[in-house]
Formats: C-alpha cells, sequence, structure tokens
C-alpha cells in the first residue's frame, strides 16, 4: 500500500495547493529516498483517498514497519516534519506570497498563511480534534471551556531515551526562537522541518509570526521577539500591539504578564499571542465609566469581568499608548493593604498587566488587565491565583487565553468527570478525593440525575461556573470601591 499512500499523499497536496502537478516527480523521489524504496511499479491504481494527516500515520506505519525509524515519539514526530517538508515553499518564497497577498488585504495574507500551516501539518489538526471543547453559560457570558488532549503522551522508550542522550544543546535557545523554522528536531526537542514564520517589523525591530501548533481558537497564533530576551510588559509592548492591529485590524493581540504565577508557560522569550476570534471577555459590557486626567480623548471605562480590567478606546495611537504606560506606572507601585495587594516584598515587584489590544469600531482599542503575583501562609501559590478549593479542576497560572474566558484544563478531567457523571447517575463510581466536595455539592443542588444527557448538561454548566470562580480568584479587585481608589490614586499622578 505504501505507492498508494505516497500517490494519496501527493494528490491532496496538490489539491490544497502545497505543490503543482510539475512538482511530482522531484516530490515523489523525495519520498521514495526517505522510505528506502528501491522498486518502483509502472502503474499505481487507486491513491489513497484521506486526508494529509491521516495519509501521514499510515506512512509512519509502514516506515516502521521496514525498520527506516524507530517506533519512538521523537522519531516519528521527526519523520513526519521531513516528509511534510518536501511539500513546502522555501521561506523567502512563503514571505514573498504573503506579502503579495497581504497587498490585496492583510485577511487574505493570514487565511493563505493559516492554511498552509494547517495543510503541512504543522499545525495538528488530527490532534487538536481530540480535545474536548464546549461553550458554557455563565454570569459572565458564554466562556469556553477546553480539556486539552491534543498534546501526545510520551512513550516509555521516548522518556528514556530523553535520560540517555541529555546534551548542553543550546541551539535553538528556546521552543519560540526564530531558528526553529526548519530545525529537524533531536531527542527531547520539537521537530519543526515544516515550520514556517513571516517576519512582521515592529518599532524598529523585527518580530515574527507563527501559528500554534496545537490551536486553541481560530487562527491562534504567536508573534515572536527576533532577540531571545525575557518577557516584558512597558509602554513599548502597548506600541507594538497597537501597532500589530494597525496592519492586522481584523486579529486581536496580547501579552502575558511579565511575572511568575500571573504569566505564561515561557516568560524566557519576549512573545505575544494573537488571532481571529471574539472572546467572551471582547463582549463584556460596562460596569462604569471614568474619566482619565491629561487623557481627553481617551474613553475609558471599567467592565462586568471577573478579573479586573480597564478598558481604554482611542481613535490616537499614540494618546492610547500614554494612557495605557500612566496606568502601568501607577499600578505598579499601587499598595491597597485592604484589598490585599502590596506592590513589592522588599525589591521584588508584584504589580503588572496581561494587556490586549484589538480594533472596534474604527479606534483602538486596550484591555489592561491588573495582575498582582504576591503569595501568603494562605495561599502559597498565589493570593490572586486559584485558590484551593477549585484547584481541582485548574490549579495552573492564568494567562492570557484563560483572562480572556477560554478555559485550558488538564487533560486528568476528562476520565475524572465521567466518574462524576456516574455518580450524579447513581451508578457505580470512583470519584477521585478531590472531587468529592464539588460532587456532594452538585448531587444536593441536583438530585439523582435521570440520563447522560441531562448529566452532562449539568457537569458542563457547572464546570463552567468552577472557571468563572477561577477567574474571579484571578481579580485583585474584589468591588468596585477598590477599584475606585485606586482609579482616584490614578488621577492625583
Amino acid at each position: 500500500m505504501i505507492h498508494q499512500h505516497i500517490a494519496g499523499l501527493i494528490e491532496r497536496a496538490t489539491d490544497v495547493g502545497l505543490i503543482e502537478e510539475m512538482d511530482h516527480v522531484y516530490v515523489r523521489n523525495q519520498l521514495f529516498h526517505m522510505l528506502d524504496i528501491k522498486h518502483v511499479p509502472e502503474h499505481v491504481p487507486n491513491a489513497t483517498n484521506d486526508s494529509i494527516p491521516n495519509i501521514l500515520e499510515a506512512i509512519v506505519a509502514y516506515a516502521i514497519e521496514h525498520d527506516v525509524i524507530e517506533d519512538v515519539f521523537d522519531d516519528k514526530e521527526m519523520f513526519m516534519a521531513n516528509v511534510m517538508n518536501i511539500f513546502m515553499p522555501h521561506p523567502s518564497t512563503i514571505h514573498d506570497t504573503f506579502y503579495k497577498k497581504y497587498d490585496q488585504s492583510p485577511r487574505e495574507a493570514t487565511d493563505y498563511f493559516y492554511h498552509l500551516s494547517k495543510h503541512s501539518n504543522y499545525i495538528q489538526m488530527n490532534r487538536i480534534q481530540k480535545n474536548v471543547h464546549f461553550k458554557a453559560n455563565t454570569v459572565y457570558g458564554e466562556l469556553d471551556i477546553t480539556i486539552n488532549l491534543s498534546k501526545p503522551e510520551k512513550d516509555p522508550e521516548q522518556i528514556k531515551r530523553e535520560r540517555e542522550m541529555k546534551t548542553d544543546v543550546n541551539y535553538p535557545k528556546c521552543v519560540l526562537c526564530k531558528e526553529n523554522e526548519g530545525y529537524v528536531g533531536r531527542i527531547g526537542y520539537p521537530a519543526r522541518a515544516n515550520h514556517r514564520v513571516i517576519q512582521v517589523p515592529l518599532q524598529g525591530e523585527n518580530w515574527y509570526l507563527q501559528y500554534s501548533p496545537y490551536v486553541y481558537y481560530n487562527e491562534h497564533s504567536i508573534l515572536l521577539c527576533e532577540e531571545h530576551r525575557n518577557m516584558k510588559i512597558d509602554r513599548t509592548t502597548f506600541a507594538r500591539l497597537l501597532a500589530f492591529i494597525e496592519q492586522f485590524p481584523h486579529y486581536f493581540i496580547g501579552s502575558n504578564a511579565d511575572l511568575p504565577i500571573v504569566g505564561g508557560s515561557i516568560l524566557s522569550h519576549d512573545h505575544y499571542q494573537a488571532g481571529h476570534y471574539e472572546f467572551a471577555m471582547t463582549r463584556a459590557k460596562q460596569a462604569f465609566a471614568f474619566e482619565m486626567n491629561g487623557f481627553p480623548n481617551v474613553t475609558a471605562r471599567i467592565i462586568e469581568w471577573p478579573l479586573s480590567v480597564m478598558r481604554l478606546q482611542c481613535r490616537d495611537q499614540h494618546e492610547l499608548v500614554a494612557a495605557a504606560d500612566h496606568v502601568l506606572a501607577a499600578w505598579q507601585h499601587w499598595s491597597d493593604p485592604d484589598a490585599e495587594i502590596a506592590a513589592f516584598t522588599g525589591d521584588t515587584p508584584h504589580n503588572t498587566i496581561t494587556p490586549i489590544a484589538r480594533m472596534r469600531d474604527g479606534q483602538y482599542e486596550l484591555d489592561l488587565v491588573l495582575r498582582n503575583n504576591r503569595t501568603s501562609d494562605e495561599h502559597p501559590m498565589g493570593i490572586f491565583h486559584p485558590h484551593e478549593d477549585v484547584q481541582h479542576i485548574k490549579k495552573e497560572n492564568i494567562g492570557l487565553i484563560e483572562v480572556m474566558g477560554l478555559a485550558v484544563l488538564p487533560a486528568r478531567l476528562k476520565a475524572e468527570l465521567e466518574e462524576v457523571k456516574h455518580e450524579l447517575l447513581g451508578r457505580h463510581s470512583d470519584v477521585p478525593d478531590y472531587h468529592q466536595a464539588w460532587t456532594n455539592e452538585l448531587k444536593a443542588m441536583y438530585g439523582t440525575l435521570k440520563d447522560d444527557a441531562e448529566a452532562d448538561a449539568v457537569i458542563e454548566k457547572e464546570l463552567g461556573n468552577k472557571f468563572a470562580r477561577v477567574l474571579e480568584d484571578a481579580g485583585v479587585f474584589k468591588n468596585d470601591a477598590a477599584f475606585k481608589r485606586f482609579i482616584q490614586h490614578l488621577n492625583d499622578q
């Protein structure tokens, strides 16, 4: 069947525009070499009719069976990426095509690059489809709930190899560096042979646009700095975000905070996340408006959201950047014992911002989410972090994606929630101890449920409410009075 698989892969790649018919002989010969195929039939009837990811998996199975590669995670990942790299244009060609399409419209350019990243199997669509995803109605609107099942678990042989083959290789410096483009990979480091990036100049620096290999929302993209340097939120951050949406007004873009606990998973490389998606936070209503002294053209609001968010709008980028920088400077030094906010412990800072930029009704818009990473004896993982009573659902950092209303929950929950469901239905169950108190609450609220559909609906609803509580824990101001004290301080500066 290998010749049918090769023929099918070539057909699908041609259908989606990765290659043209005149490339077929070249691509076929490259695949023959990779698979160590010496004997080639004159005609190949019945080319495999399937998706690119599925055909790739069949080709990998052949490669393992014929000792081309070993049945080990990294070998398979590198092999698949190398196969698809045969079908990929060089970076300069992709870059030129992107900007030719950009001249027609920014959306046409990003559509081209997003589809290229999916068709090349860089974006792992087969794995992403394994995720559990639903929307849950809460007092804050429809929150997105995702149980992350897309990242495959490493097999024992892979783990053994990583232990045995630890090296001091520091190239690329991290998984976000530009140098990952086309990098074949190694044991313990991801394969990126089929990876491409687009250069996007911002504020006198080169930044690079790529898509996440495990997208959590439509066109989930990453904008990374050419220089390998730590995350930093400052005035230039706001200027870059607004400059980006000026170039790509159909996208939002935001940054994780730059401090541990409230920051994202990678603080060692300056980067942002963007995409073409409307989160629940985007739709949040106004709680109250306020004036910002010194910025007459800036509209300022507090929104109804579990975290503490200032929404600023203005038609002038420079004035909006100045206003955001004023908020940041005031917040970095703001302490409020009544709200348990301390700006510093000694020389260690605790206050920072998670910023999100977008265009709305012809105006630039910045959401400034106030964050604080202080810990206490009562809350050793963070005072403004998911508290212990919700950590059975989510105890990881609340990064940019969660801030905007999309929960990325651990894979363990899929099986654990099935046990909760069994108990709600009066069946034999094995609910983990850390879910038992919550399960008892659900039983007290709903009684014994009658069927799977009803139980699923209850669990989805209450999981959404739990995530809303997770976000409330991360909010620094628990009431309007605390927020207004800070606003008064901001206007006194």
